[in-house]
């Protein structure tokens, strides 16, 4: 469950950031001159909420790659990654989409991704011990799955709902943090230090709070991708692909990585925060759809 991971942990990172830089510009001040100005706030927010999330989609194939480890192939050099490289190749001619890079990642977990800021820029990566522990059926229908993620456009419907869910929590804690400034430290001309500390901890409050959100729509992208693959593949090779995944799961020995386009989902405090939907619930939808 790598990317989504990578994309939210550079994001919050980035909005971290761009308020940190916002306020030691001074832009804060503007913004409540004269009280509050809400319509202001919100027009702001919404400028940096969505830039932020931008700016993670732009570097988000950069990113991926280096907190995986994930290593191209530029040239094959073994006959699994000609393969890798062909499947592919003919599944990105499939679906319209041209053909992405393609890297392998060291690691004994069973796990892919996908990754890229447009269709036609993206990166499909799988783990050395997907390769291990799965037939190439069952590898070809993963293959499919991450492919139809990018041809589904689920990292810009990622972006836009981080987006939206950005310019809130930077509207909301900006609010927060003037009410704890104003009501309990009584500051009267401007904002004093109690608004930005406060205001930092609200977003990452309500950032934590918000990925609920992001994380629902993740989930409903991973059934459509399912599908995406059966149609590649075959909903027996996919059936096959979490029937394996399901009974070789064991903990992550990664550090609590990664969500929403890779093909493996960890079990979390709680589902509201899960990437992915539950194994059965993907394999009962597989076989319903037949």
């Amino acid at each position: 469950m790598k990317r989504v991971f990578y994309f939210l942990l550079t994001n919050i990172a980035i909005m971290l950031v761009l308020s940190v830089t916002m306020r030691l510009l001074g832009v804060g001040p503007y913004l409540t001159a004269n009280g509050l100005n809400y319509t202001s706030l919100l027009i702001f927010s919404g400028v940096m909420g969505f830039g932020g999330a931008f700016i993670s989609l732009a570097i988000s194939k950069w990113t991926a790659k280096r907190m995986s480890g994930a290593v191209v192939i530029e040239q094959a050099n073994t006959e699994t990654e000609r393969w890798l490289l062909s499947t592919v190749r003919e599944q990105a001619d499939k679906v319209g989409i041209q053909m992405p890079e393609v890297a392998i990642f060291d690691s004994p977990e069973v796990n892919a991704f996908a990754t890229g800021m447009t269709k036609n820029s993206s990166l499909v990566a799988v783990s050395t011990g997907l390769l291990r522990g799965m037939t190439q059926d069952e590898v070809e229908a993963v293959l499919a799955h991450e492919v139809s993620h990018i041809a589904n456009g689920d990292m810009v419907t990622l972006t836009l709902i981080q987006g939206v869910v950005n310019t809130f929590v930077m509207f909301f804690s900006r609010i927060i943090g003037n009410i704890v400034d104003k009501a309990i430290f009584k500051t009267k001309d401007g904002n004093g230090p109690a608004f930005f500390i406060t205001m930092i901890i609200a977003e990452m409050v309500l950032g934590v709070l918000a990925s609920i959100i992001v994380m629902w729509f993740s989930r409903q992208r991973e059934f459509r991708a399912d599908a995406g693959s059966a149609n590649l593949a075959s909903s027996h090779k996919m059936i096959a692909a979490l029937e394996r995944l399901k009974n070789a799961h064991e903990p992550s020995v990664l550090p609590k990585q990664m969500a929403a386009f890779g093909i493996s989902s960890f079990g979390g405090m709680s589902q509201l925060f899960a990437s992915h939907p539950n194994l059965d619930d993907r394999i009962a939808a597989l076989k319903v759809r037949g």
